[in-house]
């Protein structure tokens, strides 16, 4: 979004002809009005997530063949084979590889799945760790400075194989693609950890992205979806569905011509009031393509 300034005291000069006598053209009384704000549009890059780690799923489970260890559960989706290997404490290095601070105290251990969707990840038994090691300040919060995280989930795909006849082992067309699960374990009023999603990355034809939620989005699925369903209209007019959140806040709550004139008055997110910087249009389709 452009920003934009004037200046009420300007007076433009108008110049006599005086080759005709014309007489001189008299200035316009008042302010000049402002001009239109400059506003730039670009086209959003996609990408497309091959592992999805479903984060809302993620538990500590009691190792039953060894109780004082947990193995990590939770839901994923894959559109390819690949593997999910579990990390304690771990830092991320370059090409988003991440390395162990503790080996001695947990081996990683990966561990191979075939495409899906839905599927249910539990650690092999005995590949756990011993959480009673470790303090429950450092469990709770990444190491400040290092940006170590008590607990990361790595999902690992490749594209399609070659089809080369002439191939005797297929490999794989470009680099693999990640999904990288970052979380803290916490003890909420009770003996039993839970898994706190700080945050989510991707790593796609050798590029990291951070993957960060849009608050309102998750009304508008495909599945089921009305016009007529509350939460889905604009906030503003109350009558078109919403399409455009609002940046930094990622409040989905406008539909996309009540946000272009809301950044000409208030220039204020509805929901929470905070500053937009920027808008982005999202194309909700309706049908099942």
């Amino acid at each position: 979004m452009g920003r934009f300034s004037y200046n009420y005291n300007y007076q433009p000069y108008y110049a006599a002809n005086q080759a005709n006598g014309w007489p001189a053209i008299r200035p316009p009384v008042g302010p000049v009005p402002p001009p239109l704000p400059h506003v730039e549009h670009q086209n959003a890059k996609k990408v497309k997530n091959d592992v999805n780690v479903h984060k809302d799923t993620l538990r500590l489970e009691i190792d039953e063949l060894n109780p004082d260890q947990h193995l990590v559960s939770f839901v994923f989706d894959a559109m390819y084979d690949g593997s999910i290997t579990v990390f304690y404490f771990a830092k991320e290095e370059p090409d988003c590889r991440f390395v162990p601070l503790f080996p001695e105290a947990f081996v990683p251990v990966r561990v191979p799945f075939q495409k899906g969707s839905g599927q249910k990840f539990r650690q092999p038994s005995g590949t756990g760790i011993d959480l009673g090691f470790f303090e429950l300040d450092d469990l709770s919060k990444p190491s400040p400075g290092e940006d170590v995280f008590p607990l990361v989930i790595s999902a690992e795909t490749f594209p399609p194989h070659s089809t080369d006849e002439h191939i005797v082992e297929p490999t794989p067309d470009t680099s693999p693609r990640m999904q990288i699960t970052q979380a803290v374990l916490e003890k909420n009023n009770g003996d039993h950890f839970q898994v706190r999603v700080i945050r989510q990355i991707l790593w796609i034809d050798e590029v990291r992205y951070e993957l960060r939620e849009i608050y309102g989005i998750a009304s508008l699925t495909v599945e089921g979806f009305d016009d007529n369903d509350p939460g889905k209209e604009c906030v503003i007019c109350m009558t078109e569905p919403k399409d455009t959140a609002v940046l930094p806040c990622r409040h989905m709550c406008m539909c996309s011509d009540c946000a272009k004139e809301l950044t000409l008055q208030s220039n204020k997110c509805p929901i929470c009031r905070q500053p937009i910087e920027e808008l982005i249009g999202i194309d909700i389709n309706k049908s099942r393509q």
